[in-house]
């Protein structure tokens, strides 16, 4: 984690930390889920870790829903981008299992519950493949998020911190 921190540093150090935050939380597989210990690690106070983090793991969420089955048909016959394509559909059909069966439970769960390969960005791409309505996946995925942040702000601030 020291060396995330040190290049972080380097690198964005002329961004305040906020800023740092949502970048980070806006970021496929590190969402809030890195969000929020980072903004730990940049000492700043449990509220602003909790909206900053938010702020930017919803950021990207409605672009994937309204948009990624377009840009999918799009990428998939190019042959630099077909294989990446394939791969991110097979990896979120692969997890959606539980989705497909408890539709807006299922994807609140599978967003809410901090593991890998797991949150916002998967459960939105999950939805849209499985074409579930919009604003059921949309109020699903927000409030996923909202557990998701509250488990990280537990380990990372309270009752589990380490």
């Amino acid at each position: 984690m020291q060396i995330v921190v040190d290049w972080v540093q380097a690198n964005l150090g002329f961004l305040p930390p906020q800023a740092l935050v949502v970048i980070c939380s806006m970021l496929p597989l590190i969402e809030l889920r890195g969000g929020i210990p980072l903004a730990r690690i940049l000492m700043l106070p449990l509220w602003q870790a909790i909206f900053f983090s938010v702020l930017g793991n919803i950021i990207p969420i409605p672009f994937i829903l309204l948009f990624i089955e377009r840009i999918f048909d799009w990428m998939r016959p190019t042959r630099l981008f077909g294989g990446i394509v394939k791969k991110l559909e097979a990896r979120a059909l692969s997890k959606s299992e539980g989705i497909q069966r408890a539709e807006f439970m299922g994807l609140l769960l599978f967003v809410g519950i901090p593991l890998p390969g797991t949150g916002g960005w998967t459960g939105a791409l999950a939805a849209s493949l499985l074409k579930i309505d919009i604003k059921k996946a949309s109020l699903a995925i927000l409030l996923g998020i909202a557990l998701a942040a509250t488990i990280m702000s537990l380990i990372s601030y309270g009752v589990f911190q380490m």
